[in-house]
């Protein structure tokens, strides 16, 4: 289980299931553009937690991770949970 987590391979399964996500979303009529702005930041931070797990450099890490938290307020403020101005 160990080398399971530390090759990312449980990051690469949780993509899988979020790319069946995306599949299932689109197959019930969800548009291309709520179901991109809903799953980006997830898949940014998958990105960045797998770049941690197989040791890669710290900026390999840090840029997905930093680019989730404006994708996620992009989904939010679309969802109208906050307010703009």
């Amino acid at each position: 289980m160990t080398e399971f987590f530390a090759s990312g391979h449980a990051v690469d399964v949780v993509l899988a299931v979020l790319a069946l996500e995306t599949l299932w979303l689109k197959f019930r009529g969800v548009g291309w553009h709520d179901i991109m702005s809903t799953l980006l930041a997830a898949v940014l931070m998958m990105i960045a937690l797998r770049a941690a797990l197989t040791g890669q450099v710290w900026p390999m890490v840090a840029i997905p991770l930093a680019l989730s938290f404006p994708a996620h307020i992009y989904d939010l403020r679309r969802r109208k949970f906050l307010r703009a101005g």
